[in-house]
């Protein structure tokens, strides 16, 4: 388990606190659009951190070439259509890039910022000279007004229970999923950002914003700086 990741209820807990189970339930919202008009049509993309193909799957069927990478084997055996990759995101070197690297779930804001920059790293040397980089980032209020809670259409229900500060910058965050007939909590470290922060972990690693994708900011296509010549 990842240092301040946990998690509870039925089946399988990644190391980052997630429940396979629980993510094989969610439903898809809008990401496999967002992606799908952002990117050329037909596009090599390495997703990091697919967990159990939620996003994986829409973009398969929307013609995308996907290689799937995460660091939970059981997340992977949901997996259907890709190829698919096993190991942390932060040390992931394939010798290979791609149109698109595809870094969601909000896992640009761990509380940890070695890891945060491996994640970033990741991205850079991956993604081609002519290619970009997907973020999906917190929404601005992500950790005020709590708790709340959200029911989905699909019959269950999400809380956001607490956001408390551990360390400088850093929020333990703890979060629960009510369905009829199970429940599940995940409880992890993240760290807000804001825009000029998060422009500025994107710089560290030969990265720049091009667009903001959404209105709320939530979704951001990255480009990699040219390499200096030696």
């Amino acid at each position: 388990m990842r240092e301040g990741h946990e998690g509870t209820g039925p089946g399988e807990i990644t190391p980052d606190g997630c429940a396979v189970e629980l993510y094989s339930r969610l439903p898809v919202g809008d990401e496999p659009a967002i992606i799908a008009a952002a990117v050329p049509t037909g596009a090599r993309l390495l997703e990091l951190g697919c967990g159990v193909g939620r996003v994986t799957h829409p973009l398969l069927e929307r013609g995308f070439d996907v290689t799937a990478v995460d660091e939970s084997p059981e997340m992977l055996e949901r997996v259907r259509g890709a190829r698919t990759i096993c190991g942390p995101i932060e040390g992931l070197d394939l010798a290979e890039t791609f149109d698109v690297v595809m870094l969601a779930s909000f896992l640009v804001h761990t509380g940890n910022l070695d890891v945060r920059r491996g994640f970033l790293d990741t991205c850079r040397r991956h993604v081609a000279d002519d290619g970009c980089v997907l973020i999906q980032r917190e929404g601005a209020d992500y950790h005020e007004n709590l708790p709340r809670e959200r029911v989905d259409p699909h019959g269950f229900t999400v809380r956001m229970l607490s956001a408390e500060p551990v360390s400088e910058g850093v929020h333990s965050v703890r979060a629960e999923y009510v369905f009829p007939d199970a429940t599940w909590t995940q409880t992890f470290l993240s760290r807000p950002l804001t825009k000029e922060a998060f422009e500025d972990a994107l710089a560290e690693s030969g990265l720049r914003v091009d667009r903001y994708l959404t209105e709320d900011g939530i979704w951001v296509r990255a480009v990699p700086e040219p390499v200096p010549a030696a």
